[in-house]
Parts: C-alpha cells; structure tokens; sequence
C-alpha cells in the first residue's frame, strides 16, 4: 500500500519536489553568474538591504560557523560586507556592494524569471490558489519557528 502511495505524489510529495525544481533553479541561475547556490540565496535575501547574522542564519537554515565562512567567501570577492548594527555594538548586518547590488538583482531577476516562466503554464485561478496555499504554509512555517 506504501508503495503505491509514493508512486500517487499528493501533497507533501508535490512540494518535495518542487523543492528540488527550486533548488535547480537557484544552481543553475548560481553558475551562470559563477556564484554557489548558498551564495544565490544569500544575494536574494539582501536585496532589499542590509539584514542581521541572527536572522540570515534562520532564513538560511545555517550554523553561525557556516555562515560566517559564506559571509566570508562573498566578502573576498567584494560583493557583501559586514556593518556594525546601529542599536546593538555587539551585532553586524550584511550588505550588499555596489558590485553585489548589481549582481543581487541579476541572481535574483535570472530566478524570479525562471519560477515565473515556470508558473505561466497555470491559469489565473490556480496561480491565485498557488499563491494562497504557498503564503499559508509560510506564516504556519513562520509561527512555528523559535524566537
């Protein structure tokens, strides 16, 4: 009965794999602009800005080691840099470059395109249920997140 369950995708089984076909997004965008795919997500997070470590690590799902050598990596190559957070000296937010702004918003434009691409198959009707359904699974994934 299992078997014929997994071979049926429902649900869960349906964003698993659109993960995936996310996931190949952000790499195949990420190659093109000679980036890693952490790096691709790390330039579309900041392109509305300057955003601190703590959050980056959630919204990146990294250990604060981890993050710090990819902090590290796009600093060498001059497209992010750390900032001491105004209301707390013990604290940094990143920032984009001048170089990484440019690069952000092509990462970000080559991805938003392809998803966008990819939704244009689907009528009004189910763009608006996708869209529905995806922003209700955030906020449950949002309210169920530690402080």
């Amino acid at each position: 009965m299992a078997e014929a369950t997994r071979s049926e995708p429902g649900g869960v089984e349906a964003l698993v794999r659109l993960a995936h076909v996310v996931d190949r997004v952000f790499t195949d965008v990420a190659r093109r602009h000679e980036l890693t795919p952490q790096q691709a997500r790390l330039l579309c997070l900041l392109v509305d800005g300057p955003v601190g470590m703590g959050d980056l690590g959630r919204r990146l799902n990294l250990e604060k080691s981890s993050l710090t050598g990819l902090i590290d990596r796009v600093e060498r190559r001059g497209l992010a840099a750390r900032n001491r957070d105004g209301h707390d000296r013990r604290a940094c937010r990143i920032g984009l470059t001048e170089e990484g702004v440019r690069l952000a918003h092509e990462t970000h434009g080559g991805v938003t395109d392809r998803l966008e691409h990819l939704a244009a198959e689907l009528d009004p009707a189910q763009r608006d249920g996708l869209r529905s359904a995806v922003d209700r699974l955030l906020a449950e994934s949002e309210a169920a997140e530690p402080s």
